[in-house]
């Protein structure tokens, strides 16, 4: 195993986002971290089964109408404030695309149909994958839920850069802002931490 590569903190943790499990979910024991499939990860020494960590998925809905997108304010932190579009974890049972308009439903009133997939940004530290879906010919007027303070439009030179509430919210925009002036997408990739909900 490459100590350069690996996904163990000084401490022993492994990192991502999430609750770290001390037990087997098979038998109990307690978990050890060792090498398995050249990466250090949490293996039963008792059973051997390995207990995988992976990425937690969000899907996004990006509403657009008439060369606007909608956005909305969070009325939760983190980024209390900050603008986004909606969003949040995908549920067991459901697709990417029905989580993306469920989270719409809830978020801002609206019964959206999520179409092409805008993008997928990886966000390293918070242990998560981004999906933005785009959701044209948006109608009926936002109303927005407990999570969100305001709605408005905005066309791309009206976009509140430094506003946003997370990086994957700007590389989602810069992406359809390149799309929505002929350019294609940028495909810079997110980085950083932002969990959504």
């Amino acid at each position: 195993m490459d100590p350069e590569r690996s996904n163990v903190t000084e401490t022993g943790r492994l990192t991502g986002q999430g609750a770290t499990p001390k037990h087997c979910q098979l038998c109990g024991a307690v978990l050890e971290v060792r090498d398995a499939d050249g990466r250090a990860r949490r293996v039963c020494p008792a059973c051997g089964f390995v207990h995988y960590e992976n990425p937690r998925l969000i899907t996004n809905v990006l509403p657009e109408r008439n060369g606007a997108v909608l956005l909305l304010r969070r009325a939760r932190e983190p980024s209390y404030g900050k603008w986004t579009f909606p969003g949040g974890y995908l549920e067991l049972g459901e697709t990417a695309q029905e989580g993306a308009e469920r989270e719409a439903l809830e978020e801002i009133g609206l019964r959206l149909r999520a179409g092409p997939l805008l993008g997928a940004y990886t966000l390293l530290d918070a242990g998560q994958v981004v999906l933005v879906f785009r959701a044209e010919g948006v109608r009926g007027r936002p109303v927005p839920g407990p999570e969100v303070l305001e709605t408005a439009w905005f066309r791309p030179h009206e976009v509140p850069w430094s506003d946003l509430a997370f990086e994957s919210t700007a590389a989602a925009l810069r992406d359809w802002v390149a799309l929505a002036q002929g350019r294609g997408r940028r495909g810079r990739p997110a980085r950083g931490s932002a969990p959504p909900g």
